[in-house]
């Protein structure tokens, strides 16, 4: 039986089946790619959600149940085909913080306020979904998006030197201590657990670049381990390794409902909510930039809150979109949602069946295959493109990169975010004011720039492209003030405002300012072509009527004839500029300087 249609659905239900959009794309060849992708997203996940649960104060299992259900789930009702959601570096430094004031971290009481807080931090992400907030996704710009992302991959590649290495890095070290640890301790480096590092990240390269064929990914990670295992054989080589992990399936929870709990707890949910949303939708964005796919941020919110809401019952703590697993998940070719609903069921049983043999797993493997990941992550292209093309974009990214480098990740995109918004007013808040003339040298008298162009003495001709709000009223007044001071006989200014899309209560009292001004002058303010919007918005505010109803026209020919009956017939009996069709009736004895009696048309 086929899948009903989405466009077939009542509105209110269309949230919960997004999976009936990408579902179609699922075919034989599409199954087997997400099928070797998840399988190897699966098995990154393994060392990771031990060590994020520590980070999280967590008994380690529920790392690896935070990359189970709410995957799952994630997948199956957000909208990125290659978002995989679980547990997060920067989720569980933030759980912590939060609530580690309120129980002692690994304890029963701090389980429970961990659910507790992800069942909360799930409503909260719903009702934004749902809500429809998720545009606000939309003001983070590509280049925060490039520049994100590069970081966080460089972030990914640094967080494994250690492993890569074997220096004793200490945890939680910065970007700049760990590499600058690299440099000054390279003496230190162990040879075998480097070695082990490097014959997968060849290995990797390898198999990737001349065996495309191949899960270059699990080939490279069996391989390494493979040759770990050859070395403490041979070598008797001490390689420390993922571990045995504890073989269960995730137990049933119930989050606390003590209005306690919950009124300790509630303050740090705002912030939690706000950085798995960024996180999530962020790395969503990025891979969508990078694979052609649109990315809905309302059904992303959804898709999050329901796999946090699921996972506070599941024995998992706050999950967001995960950038090593996302990246992993990319990087092996996955092309539909598919795969990481695989992942989290390939989990479920890796746990259960692979757990134990964990213990063979060199972590230096484990870094290779990450440091593969982060180097697919960096679009080198887009990023040199971006820097020969704008300075205002490329500060962007460069400001973003340096903040996810040296601030935390959330702080970057808040910064990214930031820039792109200023920058954005800022040029809003100067749209173009440009004085317009009739083309002397067209046919059909186009207007064209008044510096090519003789102007009217006493008309002038302004066309305003650019939304007329708050911020943009004092750049117009002063530009209008500056032409004023160059042309002062030009008493009446006739607006070409097809060109405001936008008018807000503070623009349309300038324009009725204005209006009362020149009319005070012996002149007059008009609009030619003005939108719907835009006079509905001038009526509404009263603007209208300092204005004048009569002194708004649909075409610069009804203007150029109803202004031209206000202006001073003496300035025009000794004109000589001439440029409207009205002006032939005071041709006396002065020389006609350009083409006269033609229509004035469109601009």
């Amino acid at each position: 039986m086929p899948l009903p249609a989405p466009s077939s659905l009542p509105a209110w239900l269309k949230p919960f089946t997004s999976f009936l959009l990408w579902w179609p794309r699922v075919n034989r060849e599409s199954a087997r790619v997400d099928l070797m992708a998840g399988l190897t997203g699966a098995l990154v996940v393994l060392p990771q959600g031990v060590a994020f649960a520590t980070i999280a104060g967590m008994p380690a299992e529920y790392g690896l149940y935070a990359g189970m259900v709410p995957a799952i789930i994630a997948a199956l009702f957000g909208s990125s085909w290659h978002l995989v959601s679980g547990p997060t570096t920067a989720a569980s430094i933030v759980l912590f913080s939060v609530l580690s004031p309120h129980a002692e971290p690994g304890s029963a009481h701090y389980v429970s306020l961990a659910l507790t807080l992800t069942l909360m931090v799930g409503i909260v992400q719903l009702a934004m979904g749902l809500a429809r907030l998720g545009t606000l996704v939309n003001f983070i710009s590509h280049s925060v998006v490039t520049g994100f992302t590069a970081g966080a991959a460089i972030l990914i590649a640094t967080n494994q030197v250690k492993h890569f290495t074997g220096l004793a890095v200490p945890r939680g070290a910065s970007f700049s201590d760990t590499w600058g640890m690299l440099f000054t301790h390279a003496g230190e480096i162990d040879a075998y657990i480097f070695a082990v590092g490097l014959v997968t990240l060849l290995l990797g390269i390898v198999v990737k670049r001349w065996l495309p064929r191949l899960p270059y990914m699990i080939v490279a990670m069996l391989g390494g381990s493979l040759f770990g295992y050859v070395l403490m054989l041979w070598k008797n080589a001490n390689l420390p390794a993922v571990g045995a992990l504890p073989a269960t399936l995730p137990p049933l929870s119930m989050p606390s409902f003590d209005s306690e709990d919950i009124r300790a707890i509630s303050s740090g949910v705002v912030a939690v909510t706000l950085l798995a949303l960024t996180e999530a939708v962020s790395i969503a964005r990025a891979l969508a930039a990078r694979s052609g796919q649109h990315v809905d941020g309302n059904q992303e919110f959804v898709g999050q809150g329901l796999s946090n809401i699921a996972g506070a019952f599941f024995s998992s703590y706050v999950a967001t979109g995960s950038f090593n697993r996302s990246g992993v998940n990319f990087a092996a070719g996955a092309k539909t949602p598919l795969a990481a609903i695989l992942a989290g069921a390939f989990l479920v049983v890796l746990v259960l069946l692979v757990a134990p043999w964990a213990k063979f797993l060199p972590n230096a493997a484990m870094a290779g295959i990450l440091f593969l990941v982060a180097w697919g992550l960096i679009d080198f292209e887009e990023i040199g493109h971006t820097l020969k093309a704008s300075r205002v974009e490329s500060a962007i990214l460069l400001a973003t990169f340096a903040a996810t480098l040296f601030l935390t990740l959330e702080e970057a995109i808040i910064i990214g975010v930031l820039l792109s918004l200023a920058i954005y007013l800022a040029r809003t808040s100067r749209p173009q004011v440009r004085v317009r003339a009739p083309d002397p040298f067209h046919v059909k008298r186009k207007f064209t720039e008044a510096s090519h162009a003789p102007e009217c003495p006493q008309v002038r001709f302004v066309r305003i492209d650019g939304s007329l709000f708050f911020g943009a009223t004092s750049h117009i007044r002063e530009t209008l003030a500056e032409q004023d001071q160059l042309r002062p006989n030009q008493k009446h200014v006739a607006l070409i405002a097809h060109g405001i899309n936008f008018l807000d209560l503070a623009g349309a009292e300038y324009l009725a300012e204005e209006a009362r001004s020149r009319r005070a002058g012996g002149g007059g303010l008009y609009l030619i072509r003005a939108k719907d919007t835009v006079q509905e918005q001038l009526a509404q505010s009263g603007a209208l009527k300092d204005i004048g109803g009569a002194n708004l026209f649909d075409s610069k020919t009804d203007a150029i004839a109803a202004i031209y009956k206000r202006i001073d017939p003496e300035i025009c009996k000794t004109c000589t500029a001439r440029i409207f069709r009205e002006c032939q009736g005071q041709v006396e004895a002065q020389p006609i300087a350009v083409h006269h009696g033609l229509e004035v048309s469109h601009a």
